[in-house]
């Protein structure tokens, strides 16, 4: 069977809620070079990152699920200052805290620091802390 790529993800806990996803809707799929990226974060640029692998007959198929899924949560945060539901979850290098632990982490250490993560509007550019569901809240 031929499998072909249809996501990349930076970090296995996305990766894995996505082909939980999939494999409920019985979409054959699975992740290649999560260990490498899990074990050692700095190599995901270089390999590509975490690959969500579909069989190629069923690649459509999971695009549209994913692409729902997507539009679902998206639609549940929509933006504060102009309502607008085209936002994305992002990597913020704004706070002099992230640079401090990036030059840190560079010189003394030999692993990668996470950033913090906001949530973009491309429509008015306001930037804002994404809102914890739920699940999230019970959890913790």
């Amino acid at each position: 069977m031929e499998f072909v790529v249809i996501r990349r993800y930076d970090n296995y806990v996305a990766a894995h809620i996505d082909m939980g996803r999939l494999l409920e809707e019985e979409i054959n799929c699975w992740l290649k070079d999560e260990n490498t990226v899990t074990i050692d974060p700095i190599l995901s640029n270089a390999i590509g990152g975490i690959k969500l692998m579909a069989a190629a007959s069923q690649a459509e198929r999971a695009l549209s699920i994913l692409r729902t899924l997507e539009a679902e949560q998206k639609s549940l945060n929509p933006c504060p200052k102009c309502g607008s539901k085209n936002i994305e979850l992002i990597s913020t290098p704004r706070k002099a805290s992230n640079w401090i632990t990036a030059i840190f982490g560079f010189l003394f250490a030999n692993y990668a620091i996470a950033a913090d993560k906001v949530n973009h509007c491309f429509d008015c550019g306001h930037e804002y802390a994404p809102v914890e569901t739920e699940d999230e809240v019970q959890e913790a």
